[in-house]
């Protein structure tokens, strides 16, 4: 299971409802929260979020940590 995928069952989110509500296919769906090889695009992050009520900027945390600005 991915990060994405442990996010939304952590957060008892709906795969299918998900894709049904940002208009990805729930292969995607299924690609983005199962397989490690795949990878999430910015729009896909993006319309997951509004999806799922919370904060791209928070979900991108959430998956990927907290960015630096290197010097």
């Amino acid at each position: 299971m991915t990060k994405l995928g442990e996010y939304l069952a952590q957060k008892s989110v709906n795969k299918s409802e998900v894709a049904r509500k940002t208009g990805l296919s729930r292969a995607r769906m299924n690609e983005l929260t199962l397989h490690e090889r795949s990878h999430l695009r910015a729009e896909e992050l993006y319309l997951i979020a509004n999806a799922i009520y919370v904060k791209p900027c928070d979900l991108l945390e959430a998956l990927f940590g907290k960015t630096e600005e290197k010097k």
